[in-house]
């Protein structure tokens, strides 16, 4: 089985009463609605290779793998504010498994829908 689809399984059965609609598969990604207006969308190319990127409103976040900032104490793992800025990532690590990664994230989101659209680390 994908890593996506055992990733839109489990986010189902823990998240049943915080999800708008289904998990949406596509072809290399998932999309994720919370009913607070959250819209997740999720790619895994391995474990430790990601990238998560949430809109809330006009508001865009994301979190990835990207190994490009490597002053930052998180590195390979960053986080990229609604304001344009590159910081440290203060949620997920490349070596916890994407299923405790993405259920943090989405923990995180529920609790404050507009994370990452204000200052952040």
């Amino acid at each position: 089985m994908s890593l996506h689809l055992e990733l839109g399984l489990a986010i189902e059965a823990s998240f049943e009463g915080d999800l708008a609609s289904p998990v949406e598969q596509k072809q290399d990604a998932m999309i994720i609605h919370l009913k607070n207006g959250v819209m997740l969308e999720v790619r895994y190319a391995a474990a430790d290779a990601y990238s998560l990127r949430w809109a809330y409103g006009d508001a865009q976040s994301g979190i990835d793998t990207a190994p490009l900032h490597r002053g930052l104490e998180t590195f390979p793992n960053h986080f990229h504010d609604a304001g344009g800025r590159i910081v440290a990532d203060p949620i997920t690590r490349p070596d916890a498994l994407p299923e405790d990664n993405l259920q943090k994230l989405i923990r995180t989101l529920i609790d404050d829908p507009m994370f990452g659209a204000g200052n952040v680390g």
